[in-house]
């Protein structure tokens, strides 16, 4: 049996707050993302999302009307109901989209950042 470890996030999350779906043990159900990474996120759902399973996600995100699809995600810590899922398998033209929209949201947030620090000087 293989030792699971602490997971450790490698990338910065955005803190945010948008509505998403899931999909685990044919179990489908609602949550909201309070983070976003191009790598994985946290979901608060309404029952508890069971340890180191694959879950089916799709975010809606303001960027667009449609979805965006991740179709595979592993849950690699649940504290009550919010949990941290990390992206396995996006298809391509979501990762884009994934990626397009966390460094848009970086850069708005890195603006903000520096407005405050001048308004201060």
């Amino acid at each position: 049996m293989d030792d699971i470890g602490p997971y450790h996030r490698g990338l910065y999350r955005l803190p945010l707050s948008y509505p998403a779906m899931y999909c685990v043990l044919s179990t489908v159900g609602e949550g909201t993302i309070s983070n976003i990474s191009a790598v994985g996120c946290t979901i608060e759902t309404d029952e508890p999302l069971p340890e180191h399973e694959q879950v089916a996600l799709r975010l809606l995100l303001p960027d667009k009307p449609e979805s965006l699809p991740i179709a595979s995600a592993q849950v690699r810590w649940v504290n009550g109901k919010r949990a941290g899922v990390e992206f396995i398998q996006v298809e391509r033209a979501a990762n884009l989209r994934l990626h397009s929209f966390v460094w848009d949201r970086m850069i708005e947030r890195i603006q903000v950042i520096q407005q405050e620090r001048a308004a201060l000087s």
